[in-house]
């Protein structure tokens, strides 16, 4: 299979994309019904078996044709309540489904292949008519396997490089129909036969090939490790994160998904840490045209059971309740904030500037509160901040 070369690419949201897929589509229709009736005609008043196997190959070619016409019709669908993700997958069962028609029509021309050869002497020797009509589908084929993968590899469509690989191996197929009819030719009666097998191997080979890809994708294979390691190296690279400890990719035809759970300070506040998450999306984004979407976790701890250990924790209305006999003799706090932090919570409460005046209230609650802590398993700690005037600057 051909890698996704340096080419200039068109950008998945172009409107053009579907019309280059559909126009490289029909150039390939039109190029494989004139094959298959040139080569199975040919093949019948020339006594050809490995021409009749090549023209059935152009056929199945034929067919997955229309395959991808039908993929790149639905998968271009936007995302909906039932499809939130999109239809691109549309393109993966295409794949699947060409690989089988190749598999099964290999198989079937291996079968009819082997038969024949039980009974040689009884086989028609082989017309000139075949080696001509073979080496006209030897060119043309390969001339559209060109066209097609260059067009594929700007679309940056496996659906496309899929069907372009499947027209190359219609050229090498050829080319052993070729051989084979100059063999038997020569007087090699068995020549024919020999590569009509070899061409059926050879399309059940790519369509196992491309059935196979299309099940990893089905099944949520990651990306390389190349790919997933440019990821890597891009999200720790952002300014705010600290480290990065889980990060997912899986396929979704010819674009990919990530999922990533990256650490940030712990005493920031949310607005920044969304933001932080907001540029690690747009940094991948950016750095790899192929991903569609990331989904950034922040967290406060490198630690994979912190999820985990803090959902046992006490939620806020619990831990206000404790907090509630400390702060009984001060004013009402203006805000509390919480950090669940190593197992533990601390609070962090901030009460208005008035409350400087009442020295011995606030004594009286520093005390308290250290006695509690020495009982309460959960309080690390407590802070009591007072809040100055926030005066908002103009136009805010």
């Amino acid at each position: 299979m051909s890698a996704y070369k340096d080419v200039p690419a068109v950008s998945f949201d172009d409107p053009a994309r579907h019309g280059m897929t559909q126009r490289c589509t029909w150039i390939s229709v039109v190029v494989n019904v004139f094959l298959t009736a040139a080569q199975v005609v040919a093949g019948i008043l020339a006594h050809s078996q490995g021409l009749i196997a090549d023209g059935l190959h152009s056929l199945s070619d034929l067919v997955c044709d229309f395959l991808v016409l039908f993929a790149a019709h639905h998968s271009k669908d936007p995302a909906d309540e039932r499809h939130p993700y999109g239809h691109a997958r549309v393109e993966t069962a295409a794949s699947f489904a060409l690989g089988a028609i190749l598999a099964a029509t290999g198989t079937a021309i291996i079968w009819g292949a082997g038969m024949k050869l039980h009974s040689l002497d009884e086989l028609p020797p082989v017309a000139p008519l075949a080696l001509w009509t073979a080496i006209l589908a030897l060119a043309a084929k390969e001339g559209l396997f060109r066209y097609m993968l260059r067009v594929g590899e700007r679309l940056r469509s496996p659906m496309l490089i899929a069907n372009a690989w499947h027209a190359r191996s219609d050229a090498a197929s050829s080319l052993v129909v070729a051989v084979g009819i100059v063999g038997n030719l020569m007087g090699f009666n068995f020549a024919d036969s020999v590569a009509a097998i070899i061409v059926g191997f050879m399309i059940v080979r790519m369509g196992v090939v491309f059935s196979w890809e299309a099940i990893l994708e089905l099944i949520d294979t990651g990306l390389s490790v190349e790919e997933v390691d440019g990821i890597r190296q891009v999200i720790i690279d952002t300014p705010g994160v600290g480290s990065l400890h889980e990060l997912r990719t899986r396929r979704m035809a010819h674009r990919s998904l990530v999922d990533a759970h990256v650490c940030v300070d712990p005493r920031i506040s949310v607005s920044e840490g969304h933001r932080i998450a907001e540029m690690t999306r747009k940094r991948v984004l950016d750095s790899h045209p192929t991903v569609s979407d990331v989904l950034v976790h922040v967290d406060v701890e490198d630690d994979l059971d912190h999820d985990s250990s803090s959902q046992s924790m006490p939620d806020r209305a619990e831990l206000m309740g404790d907090l509630a006999p400390v702060l009984a003799g001060l004013p009402e706090p203006q805000r509390v904030v919480l950090h669940y932090l190593n197992g533990r919570v601390e609070a962090e409460v901030y009460l208005p500037h008035e409350a400087l005046a009442d020295r011995a209230a606030l004594g009286k609650a520093e005390r308290e509160f250290a006695r509690r802590l020495a009982t309460h398993p959960q309080l690390a700690a407590l802070s009591i901040n007072f809040r100055q005037r926030v005066v908002p600057a103009e136009g805010g």
